[in-house]
């Protein structure tokens, strides 16, 4: 595994947690932190070549931006122009010395249709230049106090660049970001479950709580369409969603019977769970659904080698509602009260083991983008960097189709 780099991401979102794009990370695997920039530079090289190039960008639908982290070898080399220059932000590591050299290649990036980020950037005389070049500038917000990052912000925040605040973890200080002026974040503080002592689930989430009971306990059909006739708002999700490019059919459904009956019970309980995710779109930040939604796809693709259709659709479950804490800000334990899960599905969630935990625990170290833990568990379960990385773009991908 010498010469492999993993991705993980970061998404990058606006005010509204709508994800404006996604920051990509390369860790190489054998020292992930300070790998010798030859094998590195191999690494990146390799990813690009046979993850994304291979792969058409495909995961670049719509209209996210791909962050991509370059030092001062990888500025200069040819590599970058493989990626879409109007999807491609290249950032500008700290560590970068702003040259008149490093300052001409990336006038030259953005006269080719690239953008620009610097990251954190030392606000020295000599960075002056470099600053001109730059269409977005991150502020790392644990590294200095609110007071000095208002002061940061002012300074720079001259349009048409736009500040993005870096590493948020808490909704407080998303809350006191937006007052300062970002308006660009970046980090998982809608991720992170703070203390949640909410016992109130309102009342889209409770239809279907009641009509996923209903399936998993091997009801009637006719039990089933009378559960979403009661909520005339959640049968016209799950049509819409059925009908989605995402998920292939070749026919039109129109009628929840006609649903249940072309789905059958196991494809019906998966659109459940995204209707779980998606049912509290006014109050459930768009990010936290769609980063849901990826887990669940990432989970069931890293396990299709392990597993039959079956625990697929059980891993798929796994990732969607291993943030169901964040959604319904509850406790776990209270949320899988409220629903009928087997029992491998509740180990996951609760402990992260069982034969699903290492898929699930693996998702999330690709989303932290947590180098060590993400070759632990890669070694564990005997997969390369290609195959991580295949399943993780494949993910990204399949949940722009879905039109959330």
């Amino acid at each position: 595994m010498e010469d492999q780099a993993f991705i993980g991401r970061q998404p990058i979102m606006d005010v509204k947690q709508q994800i404006i794009g996604y920051e990509l990370f390369f860790r190489h695997s054998a020292d992930a932190e300070s790998a010798v920039f030859e094998d590195e530079f191999k690494a990146y090289s390799s990813v690009l070549m046979n993850t994304i190039g291979g792969m058409d960008m495909q995961w670049l639908l719509g209209d996210k931006l791909a962050f991509i982290n370059v030092n001062e070898a990888m500025l200069t080399s040819e590599f970058l122009e493989l990626m879409p220059p109007k999807r491609t932000v290249l950032e500008i590591l700290r560590s970068v010395t702003p040259s008149a050299e490093v300052v001409a290649r990336c006038q030259e990036l953005r006269s080719l249709g690239f953008m620009i980020t610097l990251d954190n950037p030392h606000l020295t005389p000599d960075s002056n230049a470099l600053l001109q070049c730059a269409d977005y500038i991150k502020i790392d917000i644990q590294s200095i106090d609110l007071v000095e990052v208002a002061n940061v912000f002012n300074r720079l925040n001259v349009p048409p660049v736009k500040l993005i605040a870096e590493k948020v973890e808490t909704d407080k200080q998303f809350e006191e970001c937006k007052k300062i002026g970002f308006r660009l974040f970046q980090g998982f503080h809608f991720a992170r479950p703070e203390t949640f002592t909410a016992k109130v689930i309102n009342a889209s989430f409770d239809s279907v709580l009641n009509i996923l009971n209903i399936v998993s306990q091997d009801s009637e059909n006719k039990e089933i369409e009378a559960g979403f006739k009661r909520d005339a708002a959640l049968s016209f999700k799950l049509l819409r969603y059925i009908n989605s490019v995402g998920f292939g059919l070749s026919c039109e459904i129109q009628s929840i019977n006609h649903a249940l009956t072309i789905l059958g019970r196991k494809q019906l309980y998966r659109w459940l769970t995204l209707l779980m995710v998606t049912a509290g779109e006014n109050s459930t930040p768009p990010a936290l659904m769609k980063t849901s939604i990826t887990r669940g796809r990432l989970t069931e693709l890293l396990g299709e080698s392990y597993f039959e259709k079956h625990d697929r659709d059980n891993l798929f479950i796994v990732g969607v509602f291993s943030l169901l804490d964040a959604i319904l800000k509850m406790p776990m334990e209270q949320v899988l009260e409220k629903i009928q899960l087997p029992e491998t599905v509740t180990e996951a969630l609760l402990t992260r083991e069982g034969i699903y935990g290492p898929f699930l625990q693996l998702t999330e170290a690709c989303e932290d983008a947590n180098s060590e833990k993400i070759l632990e568990l890669a070694n564990l379960l005997q997969f390369d960097a290609n195959k991580v990385n295949e399943c993780h773009i494949s993910a990204l991908a399949w949940v722009e189709t879905l039109g959330i």
